[in-house]
Formats: C-alpha cells, structure tokens, sequence
C-alpha cells in the first residue's frame, strides 16, 4: 500500500476517524512509514510477493468460511461448472491445463509457450446457459477449483514467499 499518511491526508482522515470508532487498521507494506506508525499491525512483506499474500487471504476467508456465500453463489460465476478436462495449476503440477510449446524445442530461443484454451470454458445445458451448482460442493464448480487453486496459499506458505511471521500474518487476516 503506500504512505496513506503523507501521500494522502484529507482522505487519511477518514480512516482515523473509523480507528476511533473502534476499526482496526493493517497496513501491509515493506516500508515502516507514518500510516504504519498509527496502524494496530503492521505487515512488512518482502517487495514483490504481494500476490501471494493476496492468495493467502483467499484461502483463509475460504477455508475458514469467511465470505459472504449468498453473495459469491448469486452475483458471482463461482456456482458455475466447468469443463471436467481442466485443471488448475495446483491439480497440473504448477501448470494450468492446455499448455503447449510451439517452435523447435529443447534450447532453442525461438519457443514459446501458449495456453490451447479448448477446457477452459463452462459446461452449458441444453440452451446454452452455464450449468450451476447453488451448493459449490461440484468439484467442477469455478469455487472448488478457486478453492483447490489457493489451498496451497497457507500462512506457512506466506511466511516462506513473504517473510511475514506466520502469527503476524493470521493477526492480519
């Protein structure tokens, strides 16, 4: 995140005035800065593993049921299915379902790697529409592969790529 507290004071306000009425702030940068000073937890990642802490606060709110379902099964395509043939990067040993070489080869430079997205699509039913699954228990559900997808995101797993303590990181999320 950046120096809220420097960079942007009339809306940092807002944010202390929230604190005052009980919000907890986390401010998750590598830098110890003014916003961190205020803050109730301070996160120091290592820069550039932002992602991966991302993915471990997926995971969390999922494997700890910390989402709001009627949301996620209604206004999101997490009930819908999808193609049996696809695998996420977790299922295929670190690469997505569809991933071909094209070129030469072995060493040479000239090859590239491209995704055949044949897989990656919905199942439809008989008039087009995505088939759905209310109770994202389908293991072909967009949420069970999201889910499968991130499980490998544990806070051991973030304390490794991040360099935040583990305790520090479940404090966070």
């Amino acid at each position: 995140t950046s120096n809220m507290a420097e960079n942007h004071p009339v809306g940092f306000q807002w944010v202390m005035k929230a604190k005052e009425r009980g919000a907890k702030i986390i401010h998750v940068d590598p830098r110890f800065t003014r916003t961190s000073s205020v803050a109730d937890i301070h996160v120091p990642l290592r820069s550039g593993t932002n992602i991966a802490f991302f993915g471990g606060l997926i995971s969390c709110a999922i494997q700890n049921n910390l989402y709001f379902k009627d949301y996620v099964v209604y206004y999101t395509n997490a009930s819908f299915l999808i193609d049996p043939a696809f695998k996420t990067a977790t299922d295929g040993g670190g690469l997505f379902t569809g991933l071909e070489q094209t070129g030469k080869g072995g060493v040479d430079p000239h090859v590239a790697e491209t995704y055949k997205k044949d897989t990656w699509k919905y199942q439809l039913d008989g008039e087009g529409n995505p088939k759905r699954d209310l109770t994202l228990s389908d293991p072909n559900s967009v949420f069970q592969l999201m889910k499968r997808h991130y499980s490998r995101y544990t806070p051991e797993m973030v304390e490794r790529v991040c360099g935040i303590p583990k305790e520090k990181f479940v404090a966070a999320a």
